[in-house]
């Protein structure tokens, strides 16, 4: 009896002594493993609790730190070389972050793959500014349902201009107030539609716009409370700019008007677009005076042909009338020549005397 409830005992102890044994082993594990929390801050970056940012500056990284803190509000990556932005980059574990602020300038950015910011539905700002983007997905922007600011200066590469109309003309932009791109080299304004979106600023400086369409005017007409910045453009002020010089001199959309300068042709080189007088650019005026040119050059030519006709056709006349005038002219010569002699001799002199 006693032997069978000495095992017994030794029996339970030991069982308790295994659970203490786990117990342990789970603890000293929990300890020594890395166990990310929100309060981690990704490698080579600062991180501001209080205000909700992560700054992460310069480095050699290829990719989007992949820790990012869920209160992050403002992230800010410079100075990488992230040539990529794959689809899903910002996406931690499958869940979206509150993040109202990313600015990705200057990280050598060549590509935007669709649904590269999907996971960021409270975005606010997003700025690319100083990139070399030579490819931008069509759903480059697809998800940024707040988008209110967006800033691509300096990035477009001539290779992503047309791409770029199409990035733009996603519906998730419907609420975009300002969009700036300045330094890009375009042509024309490279929004498809204007109305799409709820735009308030558009900044077009230092490219390379030569002309601003009648098409394009009309819709900066009924867009009132659109601001259009286009100053260090070199605008050609020929008639072909009537449409947009009567833009800028009646209408409040251009804040930087008096900056707007002629670069051709060269008789109104650094003149200011709004100071041009409206025959400068008056198609009609132009299209007049080059036909009167013409209809003068025609009222000669004609007026040459009738006189070279009455001519022909007079020519028996013309030819009897010139013989007249040769013979009275022979007839007045001999008579001068008769009286020289008269003088040169006094002898003859004499006679006549």
């Amino acid at each position: 009896m006693w032997i069978s409830h000495s095992a017994f005992n030794s029996k339970c102890v030991f069982s308790i002594w295994n659970q203490w044994c786990w117990c342990y082993a789970a603890l000293v594990c929990l300890l020594i493993s890395p166990v990310r929390t929100d309060d981690a801050c990704p490698s080579s970056c600062v991180c501001a609790r209080d205000s909700g940012t992560v700054t992460c500056r310069d480095g050699e990284d290829t990719d989007i730190p992949g820790d990012i803190p869920e209160w992050t509000s403002t992230l800010i990556l410079r100075g990488k070389n992230i040539s990529t932005l794959q689809r899903g980059a910002f996406m931690i574990n499958g869940t979206e972050l509150e993040m109202t602020t990313l600015s990705l300038s200057f990280n050598e950015i060549q590509s935007i793959e669709p649904y590269a910011f999907l996971g960021l539905p409270r975005l606010h700002l997003l700025d690319l500014s100083h990139n070399q983007l030579e490819s931008i997905s069509a759903r480059a922007f697809h998800g940024l349902l707040e988008l209110r600011s967006l800033y691509l200066n300096y990035s477009i590469l001539p290779a992503a201009t047309a791409q770029l109309s199409t990035a733009l003309s996603t519906q998730s932009l419907r609420y975009l107030h300002r969009l700036e791109l300045a330094g890009n080299s375009l042509t024309s304004i490279p929004l498809i539609r204007l109305d799409i979106y709820n735009l308030h600023a558009l900044v077009l400086i230092n490219n390379s716009i030569e002309n601003i369409g009648s098409e394009n005017v009309t819709n900066l007409y009924q867009q009132r409370r659109l601001r259009v910045y286009l100053s260090s453009n070199p605008f050609r002020c020929t008639c072909e700019l009537e449409a947009f010089y009567y833009w800028v001199k009646n209408s409040s959309q251009c804040p930087d008007a008096g900056w707007l300068m002629c670069i051709e042709p060269e008789s109104k080189k650094g003149t200011p677009v709004e100071k041009l007088r409206g025959e400068d650019v008056d198609c009609m005026n132009e299209n007049l005076e080059a036909v009167s040119y013409v209809f003068l050059g025609i009222v000669l030519a004609l007026i040459g042909v009738v006189f070279l006709m009455v001519l022909y056709l007079n020519r028996g006349g013309i030819k009897r009338w010139l013989n007249n005038i040769r013979e009275a002219c022979r007839d007045q010569m001999e008579v001068y020549h008769y009286r020289y002699e008269q003088d040169s001799d006094p002898r003859l002199a004499n006679v006549a005397v």
